[in-house]
């Protein structure tokens, strides 16, 4: 039977599928028109290569931000690969997470974005995703909440997140060529973060 972190990211990389279309025409507003496609692409290859009952989490994790970093395109390869591996190297060897272990997973993931991206919030970047759903899942654990209670206030506030990326001018990447012509359009790259997010709260969901 495949461990519980593969199917995690079986189910992750199902949702990312599921939404390639929306996610490269999002892109195409945008960018290179390719987000989704690459994305897609990316995951798949990685299901393809992980051993499907390896329960080390940090191994599956390293060997699936690999996997993005060298098959998906342009920025989000290195970025989604930077931040599998930085997560991975918090949950090497474990076989279970705890929400503190998650904290510091999304510690080390959005410090990897920032430094491989060099962008901070507010540039309509992935990181006006997952910025705000940490610091949700830092407020739900500071409140006692369970760990599928912090991941629905982690989407929430990851969806809010996508949201404003609507409201400003990017500043990096591609996008940030269109200028004020950017305003209106939603990130691609927050937009697939969500997507991740949502993914990971229905696995727990259904543990």
């Amino acid at each position: 039977m495949a461990s519980a972190i593969y199917q995690c990211i079986e189910q992750i990389g199902s949702k990312i599928i599921e939404h390639k279309d929306f996610l490269t025409e999002l892109d195409r507003e945008i960018g290179d028109a390719d987000h989704g496609i690459n994305m897609a692409r990316g995951y798949s290859e990685a299901l393809k290569a992980l051993p499907q009952e390896e329960e080390d989490i940090g191994a599956v994790l390293k060997k699936t931000g690999m996997t993005l970093l060298s098959k998906v395109g342009g920025a989000s390869g290195p970025l989604y690969g930077t931040a599998y591996m930085k997560a991975a190297k918090v949950a090497a060897g474990k076989k279970a997470l705890t929400l503190e272990d998650g904290k510091a997973m999304m510690e080390e993931a959005i410090a990897g974005i920032k430094m491989r991206g060099k962008a901070v919030q507010g540039e309509k970047t992935m990181l006006d995703a997952l910025i705000p759903a940490y610091e949700a899942l830092t407020e739900g654990m500071a409140a006692g909440k369970s760990p599928y209670e912090c991941l629905a206030d982690m989407c929430a506030a990851a969806e809010k997140g996508v949201e404003y990326t609507k409201t400003i001018r990017a500043t990096k990447g591609r996008a940030s060529y269109l200028g004020d012509r950017s305003i209106g359009h939603q990130d691609p790259g927050a937009t697939s973060s969500l997507y991740t997010l949502e993914a990971i709260r229905d696995f727990v969901k259904g543990l």
